[in-house]
């Protein structure tokens, strides 16, 4: 949907596909993967690869004739890309290189579904520097692509494992080894790895989503339960005497439960589609000042999409699966599933940890907080503007979150300097409450809306605006709350972290 138009792509925004891609999350995550791989990877050479390569490969790859794939992580490494052994050696023929080496936990990595895969693999040429300063990217078929553009013969790449998986089960998760298969340089050399994070962002986004989609799916599941299984009598009297008992959804604990999970879906929803618009913006916006406003929250807000999203997604996942008391626990009700597919969205595309500390590490304490900056300025400026009284509510918790967000960025910066260990131990935390803080101002955004709608529309959509103002509020006064402890967390530093010896924690009693 989102591909080059002048390859076979459609061309449309980012906006647009970020809904079409939690659809189908929420449908099948096993399946999703395999697309939303090809779709990066086909983002990825549309940006780096050679006019040739993007003629032979992207037509196929919009198709879906061809799948592509992302091979990083070894056996021995895992973050630290640095550690790489997979070595490419120039071939006689001065076009192509023999690689050599093994990559594991690849998504898609081999299947009969499609006529060929498109491996994207990182590896070292023979004079590459050390460190991920030496990282090349080249592109590796599972079958050779012949002048024709027809794929031919077997490539050497062969698959060597399927991973056993707590979820995910129909996505084939494959150890691959490559002995000296046959592949194309993508972009410089030495610069594999700037290459490759133009894949790798978009599939964080794309990740995050998984985590949106599953907690949907979730919710509308166990609301189909809530709704048929009867369990006592509500509080206040019988809600429907009828029966022999009410629907649990009667319940304050079971509405609590699917609250907090539509809380998080339609906050993590807004979220996405705001990291969507600002990816269209920097892509097609006309002014440059815009495009440079909207580049900056991208990065900001990248990690924490991956990770917020999943988090959540997660926790979504679990509180839904909750609401059905012991048939949650079973199989043949289906809502077990979607925790364990959703627990690998925390892991993979870089652990949450590891997104955290590209937040509090690249996107604050290298640049001194200039995109929190620009982001509070965004909240501060609506919050400025705003003049219904009748969601004022919103209006006062969203204030008091950007104070303190800036609070404790100033705070986490002064205490950063020298002592680079708090930032490590701030990390999680500080993103949880820039995620808080983000959905907390999305919430506003979407209360004025449908206040706007209530006072514009008679009756018309009354249901949906006031479901979604109902919404909104349990997350302002139940769940923003949290971000009080989040505070407190920051402040305690790295001391409570780093006073115990590496000996220490193998001992317990």
């Amino acid at each position: 949907m989102g591909g080059n138009p002048e390859y076979g792509g459609q061309g449309m925004p980012k906006l647009l596909t970020v809904a079409f891609e939690e659809m189908l999350y929420a449908t099948n995550t096993s399946f999703a993967l395999y697309p939303a791989l090809n779709t990066g990877a086909a983002l990825l050479l549309d940006h780096h690869a050679t006019d040739a390569i993007k003629r032979t490969y992207l037509p196929r790859m919009y198709a879906g004739e061809w799948l592509g794939s992302m091979c990083l992580t070894e056996p021995h490494c895992g973050t630290d890309l640095g550690l790489i052994k997979t070595r490419a050696v120039p071939n006689v023929d001065g076009d192509t290189y023999a690689i050599t080496g093994s990559k594991i936990w690849i998504t898609g990595g081999e299947h009969d579904m499609v006529d060929n895969i498109v491996h994207l693999v990182l590896a070292k040429l023979p004079d590459a520097p050390e460190g991920t300063r030496g990282i090349s990217l080249f592109l590796v078929p599972k079958r050779k692509v012949g002048a024709d553009g027809e794929a031919g013969e077997p490539n050497s790449v062969v698959c060597g494992g399927l991973e056993h998986k707590m979820g995910i089960k129909g996505s084939a998760t494959c150890v691959m080894h490559f002995e000296a298969a046959e592949g194309m340089l993508i972009g410089e050399p030495h610069q594999g790895l700037a290459a490759m994070f133009t894949m790798m962002n978009y599939e964080r986004l794309s990740i995050g989503i998984q985590g949106l989609g599953l907690g949907e799916v979730a919710y509308q599941s166990a609301m189909d339960f809530a709704r048929e299984r009867l369990q006592s009598r509500a509080p206040n009297g019988p809600a429907a005497p009828d029966r022999p008992a009410d629907p649990i959804l009667v319940h304050p604990d079971v509405r609590r439960m699917a609250l907090n999970v539509r809380a998080w879906n339609e906050g993590g929803r807004a979220f996405a589609a705001f990291v969507a618009q600002q990816l269209d913006r920097v892509k097609f916006h006309p002014e440059e000042g815009v495009r440079d406003e909207a580049q900056a929250l991208v990065a900001l807000l990248t990690p924490v999409a991956k990770a917020f999203l999943t988090d959540r997604g997660f926790d979504a996942t679990v509180e839904a699966q909750q609401v059905y008391g012991g048939n949650g626990y079973c199989v043949e009700w289906g809502a077990e599933q979607y925790v364990r597919d959703a627990r690998i969205a925390m892991i993979y595309e870089g652990t949450n940890g590891i997104q955290a500390m590209d937040l509090v590490g690249r996107k604050l304490f290298r640049n001194r907080g200039a995109y929190v900056t620009c982001l509070l300025a965004l909240i501060r400026g609506d919050l400025e503007t705003l003049d219904k009284q009748e969601v004022s509510d919103f209006k006062q918790a969203v204030q008091q979150e950007a104070e303190r967000l800036g609070r404790v960025t100033d705070e986490l910066l002064e205490r950063a300097d020298g002592r680079p260990e708090e930032l490590g131990a701030a990390a999680v935390d500080y993103l949880n409450l820039t995620g808080h803080v983000v959905y907390a101002w999305l919430w506003l955004k979407m209360a004025i809306a449908a206040q706007a709608g209530l006072d514009g529309q008679g009756t018309a959509g009354e249901r949906f605006y006031r479901s979604k103002l109902a919404v909104g509020r349990h997350f302002i006064n139940r769940m923003l709350p949290r971000t009080e402890a989040l505070e407190r967390q920051i402040r305690a530093g790295a001391k409570p972290l780093m006073t115990m010896d590496d000996e220490d924690f193998m001992f317990t009693g």
